[in-house]
């Protein structure tokens, strides 16, 4: 019968109104011959409307009604259209998941488990589910008991009758129900196993809290002991098989699907360890060698099935050693780590997507709950609770989060939970990701009861939720601390000073009796300062204990807003520019250098809030700011004093740059090239202490002879000043020459030659407590016993009749650095022929080289040094390195214009584009090179003062690793790492250097 056009758009419309989106396929289901006695009533309509998705819940009941025999089909249609209850229960379900639908198309009759709603019913635990899975004799048997019983479940969700909480441990019951009914039919499949054994099941995660998904690997821990009588290895061997059975009964896919995957990787030594152990093994384990993250896990862990008394005394026993866990000598950087990995290993296109490990997630309220649990659950009983949000709500009772904090933190948990179990429920897969298809979405969010626009509504809801979760995850750390100190917050809801000191203990602070005083100077009072610190340090408090040493951060901040707190854009800086806190946090924790350079002039914080702020200033650009200054000045020390400040803001500048660069913060990731940052370094520092030198030439020559100086003079760098690589504990290498006005004398010359170097010496050594700059000017012609100062002349002569081949090596990195710029580039013309020799060098200044290197090697080494960890003269170090480079430099550079160079690195570029070192060699001696040079910057940007070897001091030794890109723990890792860099770069030395041809 055909239907009338205008008959057919006002069916369309309705069923629009209704919430079906595809109304014509709508329309001609309800017009199928099986739907004949309900098809107009319109309470089934106002039904299929009120479910998540009325186009599935339609298609759902036409499959059930096909399926079933005609005798039964009138039963069910009569009793959907007369017993509300049922009609809410197997249409909400039928719109909510595609899964339980197939389910009912191959067992139609299941849908009679929906009709009686008794009062136990509503709340049913593991007995009641142990008695709908009694029938259960086989694998398959049971997986359709299962999902018989999953439907219930999922009918009470659906419709409201139990909230998420309810829910979660209804889940967790039936599993559990599961476990004992899989763990029966092994038993039965093998009974002599059955006898030899006592085998307990231990539930851990999620299971054991009870607070379970839809669909979730079930993780679970086996604890076997032998029977009277029965040798334990046997005993063993049976308690394995019967616990492997029971996992694959529940993990094995059939026609009727997976329950779910029995996870036993939790266990001691993982998946590489037994499947089952006695207790006396576990707890021997456990005692020994487990790491924090699995006592974090065992927190959870509740006896579920197999013998009831194995169980009790397995969680009885680890209990106690869970309690403990913040005791131990690893818990903080074990910690660090886990807080660290809470979103790592997320693919980039699905973190935004991500309900469980994205930022705002739910792995971020239960990380932050479980390790409030193991800071305070050692003395607080009230703590010890498996669940989340059970735990959550003991918390706040206990003043150790917010009261407000947590309501909103169980709602946004309550909400994503939610979500997440509707998206499980759909197709009973394991997923965290938030479907990005349009009509997912929409059956989402209808089925979180939004009707009006459910695709916005729902991402609204989400974004505003993962908004709340990821702002408390760092709050409900510190905010409480500073409520203890700042007397603001109602005392009911402040920690106790001793439960503040634990917390600040568990998260790095080895002194949390002054950093609980510096947080209470800093928060105290009704001041805006103190008001905007409070709402400062909850988050930098999170970045001070992500870093080596939490102590002096906060130290180092407290100074800095002592300092500054009354300037006005000092508070707005932090407050308002979101990298400006994050730097000043990173920079304040990292060690001693920058710090101490901040505290001498605070004013230099304005440096991290410029997004331009961290680059180097160009020499040319602080030359000019220099030697205006130094003319303004009024006298010689005045104006030594403005070049050190402009030389400490520099140096802060760079040593920032540098922490940041190297540890990265959220926006800005550490840089991957380490080679460019250590270069970048070294040519700001040689740059600046260039600058530096030429301001206190100026300022001596200004002081007594105007200016004009009577000769003119320059200043040659030598080593790694004239190689743009210094680091920041160097001294200053240098030749000086000079060459005599016309009509000046040459004794006249010489004298304000001596006294002019005098008096910058002098000025460059006044006390301060900036890091100084020495000048040495050892590797002059003849040494120290050499003149300190020669013409040009004078230097020709010499070079000439005198030379040695160390002074020829020496030049190779000289280059002007300060004064007369057309006597500089006149000496290097002279020391050309000398540093590049035609025809390159012969086999008796190949031999002198070598043997002065070795000879270096074995009387310079400081007593008592590990020559594999010094990164000077130590094996594979910076001289070994340098010395094969330079050789190369001595014999071919003649020849190949790309080895004149300075620098080491591009000199070894240059000789391996010269085909003169094989590429992998070039880039062993530069690996080498590159971290021997970051571990010299590290040691000094640690312990404010120069080293050559790692720091013994353990928080010290951390800081490097840190700096270094070595998580906390890894200290162990990094020594490795540099003596087997080290010592490749060994083998090409030995190679490349002491075997090398003439």
């Amino acid at each position: 019968m055909t239907t009338a056009p205008g008959r057919r758009s006002s069916t369309f419309t309705r069923l629009l109104r209704h919430g079906f989106t595809d109304p014509s396929a709508a329309d001609q289901l309800l017009g199928l011959d099986a739907l004949t006695s309900v098809r107009s009533d319109p309470v089934l309509l106002e039904a299929l409307g009120a479910t998540a998705d009325p186009d599935l819940a339609l298609r759902g009941l036409v499959r059930i009604v096909e399926a079933e025999e005609e005798s039964e089909r009138q039963v069910l249609l009569d009793t959907l259209i007369t017993a509300k209850p049922l009609r809410d229960r197997l249409l909400g379900v039928l719109g909510a998941s595609e899964a339980l639908g197939d389910h009912l198309a191959r067992h139609p009759r299941d849908w009679q488990a929906l009709v009686t709603y008794e009062a136990v019913d509503l709340h049913p635990g593991v007995a009641e589910f142990e008695r709908g899975l009694a029938e259960a004799v086989d694998p398959d048997s049971l997986r359709v008991a299962y999902r018989r019983c999953l439907l219930t479940l999922a009918a009470r969700d659906v419709c409201g009758t139990t909230g998420l909480a309810q829910t979660a441990a209804e889940l967790a019951d039936l599993a559990t129900a599961t476990l004992r009914a899989a763990l029966a039919i092994a038993r039965t499949a093998a009974p002599e196993d059955a006898a030899r054994c006592r085998l307990a099941v231990v539930a851990m995660g999620k299971c054991g809290g009870r607070e379970l998904n839809y669909v979730s690997d079930v993780d679970v821990i086996f604890v076997g002991e032998a029977r009277d009588g029965v040798d334990e290895t046997k005993a063993m061997q049976a308690a394995t098989r019967l616990a492997a059975h029971m996992m694959r009964i529940c993990s094995e896919t059939t026609v009727e699907g997976t329950i779910w995957e029995v996870d036993a990787n939790l266990r001691p030594e993982g998946r590489n360890g037994p499947l089952v152990r006695t207790l006396s093994s576990h707890l021997a384990y456990y005692q020994r060698w487990a790491k924090t993250w699995e006592f974090q896990a065992l927190l959870k862990a509740r006896a579920v099935a197999g013998d009831p008394e194995l169980g009790a005394e397995y969680v009885a026993a680890v209990s106690p050693l869970v309690w403990g866990a913040a005791d131990r000598e690893n818990f903080v950087p074990d910690v660090q780590k886990m807080r660290r990995r809470v979103v790592d290993n997320i693919p980039a296109d699905r973190i935004e997507r991500e309900l469980k490990l994205g930022p705002g997630g739910l792995r971020d309220v239960e990380f932050a709950v479980q390790l409030l649990q193991l800071v305070h659950g050692r003395s607080d009983a009230s703590l010890h609770s498996g669940s989340t949000l059970e735990a959550l709500r003991a918390l706040a009772e206990g003043g150790y989060v917010g009261r407000a904090d947590a309501a909103q933190l169980d709602e946004a948990y309550r909400f994503l939970r939610a979500m997440e179990h509707r998206i499980q429920l759909y197709r009973l897969r394991r997923t965290h990701l938030v479907p990005d298809d349009e009509a997912d979405l929409r059956r989402l969010g209808r089925s979180l009861g939004m009707r009006t626009d459910p695709v916005a509504e729902l991402n609204k809801a989400w974004k505003r939720h993962a908004s709340v979760v990821r702002r408390l995850h760092e709050k409900i750390f510190y905010r409480p601390l500073l409520d203890a100190v700042a007397q603001l917050a109602p005392a009911e809801s402040r920690l106790s000073a001793k439960a503040a000191a634990i917390r600040l203990e568990a998260l790095g602070y080895a002194d949390p009796a002054a950093a609980l005083r510096h947080l209470e100077a800093l928060s105290s009072g009704v001041t805006r300062k103190a008001a905007i610190q409070r709402t400062l340090l909850p988050v930098l408090l999170g970045w001070f204990a992500d870093s080596a040493d939490p102590d002096a951060g906060l130290l180092g901040f407290r100074k800095v807003s002592d300092a500054l707190g009354k300037t006005p854009w000092y508070l707005r800086l932090l407050r308002d520019e979101g990298a400006a806190a994050e730097n000043l946090a990173r920079v304040l924790s990292a060690g001693r250098l920058a710090p101490d350079l901040l505290m001498r002039a605070p004013e230099a914080v304005a440096i991290l809030g410029d997004p331009e702020g961290l680059t180097p200033r160009t020499r040319a650009h602080l030359e000019q700011e220099v030697l205006a200054a130094v003319g303004r000045a009024g006298d010689a020390e005045s104006a030594v004093a403005v070049v050190r400040g402009v030389r400490r803001r520099e140096l802060f500048r760079t040593t920032a740059a540098d922490l940041i660069g190297s540890y990265g913060t959220e926006d800005n990731p550490a840089e991957q090239d380490h080679g460019a940052l250590v270069d970048r370094v070294g040519s700001a520092v040689s740059d600046l202490n260039a600058v530096t030198v030429a301001g206190a030439l100026r300022a001596a020559v200004r002081e007594q002879w105007g200016d004009t100086l009577p000769t003119r003079f320059a200043v040659i760098g030598m080593g790694r000043f004239g190689g743009h690589e210094l680091s920041y504990g160097s001294d200053a290498d240098v030749l000086f020459v000079h060459r005599p006005r016309e009509g000046v004398s040459d004794e006249e010359a010489s004298r304000a030659a001596n006294t002019v170097i005098g008096e910058m010496r002098r000025l460059l050594q006044l006390p301060t407590a900036d890091p100084p700059l020495l000048i040495d000017a050892d590797l002059r012609p003849e040494g120290k016993s050499g003149p300190l100062v020669r013409t040009l002349k004078s230097y020709e002569a010499y070079y000439r009749r005198w030379s040695l081949v160390w002074e020829s090596q020496a030049l190779l990195r000289a280059e002007p650095v300060a004064g007369d710029e057309e006597l500089g580039r006149d000496f290097i013309e002279l020391v050309d022929p000398l540093r590049y020799p035609m025809e390159g060098l012969g086999e008796d200044a190949v031999r002198e080289i070598r043997r002065l290197k070795a000879r270096m090697e074995s009387e310079r080494m400081p007593r008592g040094a590990d020559p594999t960890l010094h990164t000077k003269l130590g094996r594979g170090g910076l001289s070994d390195v340098e010395w094969t480079v330079q050789l190369m430099q001595m014999q071919h550079g003649w020849a190949e214009p790309g080895l004149r160079t300075t620098r080491t690195r591009e000199a070894l570029a240059a000789a391996c584009a010269a085909e003169l070192i094989p590429l992998e060699e070039a880039q062993t001696l530069d690996e080498a090179w590159v971290l021997a040079t970051r571990v010299r910057n590290a040691v000094m940007l640690v312990r404010g003062r120069p080293g050559d070897t790692f720091p013994s001091d353990p928080r010290e030794m951390a800081a490097v690793g840190r700096y270094l890109g070595y998580e906390p723990g890894h200290v162990g890792d990094m020594l490795d790492d540099y003596r087997r860099i080290t010592r490749r770069a060994r083998a090409v030395v030995e190679e490349r250097f002491y075997g090398a041809a003439t």
